[in-house]
């Protein structure tokens, strides 16, 4: 049985951080990115936090990092990309991500200009499809934080202590992962499935994804919001809604939230 401790994998990971500086760090504003930025303050290393803003990115992420940055004081730049440059991501097929990967990450490695570009991957990411991964490592960016070992528990854990409002903030994705695989993404799609969930958020829901099949909405929701959907009313009022915004069928997935659950299909496959 190991004893590393939390309080150990975290000074290794000040230490590596002030191995590696100067360097620019990938914020998306998400626990990691966010503990990610304030390890590096609390390093007192030099650092500059740069976000990439995509149509894969919903208004809602792009206004929390505006607000995160300003309350962690951070020296920060916002770079942008738009849908066309991201073409072999938009076809969609399973190597999406990867694909995603390499225009945003080379986006911040040309802003970088020769430092250090590193990341808030955790040893929990190396499970699930990610074919991210690949392109982070073809790309030389770092990931601190996988090789202190540190683990998405003990990140929101090392976050609360830190005073951090991320610490339970619920995991978020990019709206590309809510279309199945093969079905071309465009942006009205992007558009639809960003609002069919701030109309979720509005209503009270926390954890949730709202999956796009074609003319089909799959709502996936997590144990605590399972309990509010059972309000016929409300089950009413959002398929109302959803229908409003071109979905010809809104159903519910009886099974809870899972993160990567489009990925099911090619992980069961790679098995065979």
């Amino acid at each position: 049985m190991s004893t590393v401790t939390t309080t150990d994998k975290y000074n290794l990971l000040l230490e590596s951080l002030t191995e590696l500086e100067p360097f620019i760090i990938a914020f998306s504003g998400g626990v990691d990115s966010t503990f990610l930025a304030a390890a590096a303050t609390k390093a007192g290393v030099d650092f500059e936090a740069v976000t990439v803003n995509t149509p894969f990115v919903p208004e809602r992420e792009i206004k929390e990092v505006a607000e995160l940055v300003e309350k962690l004081d951070l020296n920060h730049q916002q770079l942008e990309i738009e849908l066309r440059e991201l073409e072999k991501a938009v076809e969609n097929n399973s190597d999406r991500c990867y694909h995603c990967k390499k225009v945003i990450f080379n986006k911040i490695i040309d802003y970088a200009a020769g430092k250090t570009v590193i990341e808030g991957s955790n040893v929990d990411d190396q499970g699930d499809y990610r074919p991210g991964r690949k392109a982070l490592k073809e790309l030389g960016v770092k990931s601190p934080m996988l090789a202190a070992a540190l683990t998405k528990n003990e990140i929101r854990e090392l976050s609360k202590k830190l005073g951090l409002s991320t610490w339970n903030k619920p995991s978020m994705s990019c709206l590309a992962t809510r279309v199945s695989y093969d079905d071309r993404i465009s942006a009205d799609k992007l558009e639809k499935i960003e609002i069919a969930e701030e109309l979720m958020h509005r209503m009270g829901f926390e954890q949730f994804r709202v999956r796009d099949h074609s003319n089909l909405a799959r709502i996936e929701l997590s144990e605590a919001d399972r309990e509010k959907i059972l309000d016929l009313k409300l089950m009413d009022k959002l398929s109302d809604k959803l229908q409003k915004l071109g979905f010809q069928y809104v159903t519910l997935d009886l099974s809870a939230y899972k993160s990567g659950s489009m990925n099911k299909e090619i992980l069961e496959a790679k098995d065979e």
